[in-house]
């Protein structure tokens, strides 16, 4: 595995996707919803006032606006992998079409491009078959 040298960037690593799979178990949710439960019971003694309206909205945008982040870090490593391991997949088949690698680099017009190949690769194929099962 690639190293980086800096333990500041592993470290943030670890703690992203440590922080993304907790946020997606179900004690997370459940600690988020008894804080709300928490919150609603707690409005009577507080006279559901702007400070206590004030409270949730604030913590759960901070809240949100973190864990967005941690996700997007974890996303963003998981697709490098994909694409990597897709990359070596396309590379060790002989007859895959080389040019596959590395297109999410490519810019939105040469995807289309690429997208329209393959759609008239797949109508010829639907012709070729329909004839195939006519005869």
């Amino acid at each position: 595995m690639a190293h980086n040298g800096n333990g500041t960037g592993r470290g943030f690593h670890v703690f992203a996707t440590q922080a993304a799979n907790w946020v997606g178990t179900k004690w997370a949710f459940l600690v988020a919803l008894l804080t709300i439960v928490g919150w609603l019971i707690s409005g009577p003694y507080f006279h559901y006032s702007d400070t206590w309206q004030l409270i949730i909205n604030t913590g759960t945008t901070v809240i949100t606006f973190l864990v967005v982040f941690l996700i997007q870090n974890t996303q963003n490593r998981d697709a490098r992998a994909i694409h990597l391991k897709l990359d070596e997949i396309i590379k060790s088949i002989d007859k895959a079409h080389n040019e596959m690698i590395d297109i999410e680099h490519l810019s939105d017009a040469e995807l289309q491009r690429l997208a329209e190949k393959y759609q008239k690769v797949r109508e010829e194929y639907d012709v070729r078959s329909r004839r195939d099962r006519e005869k």
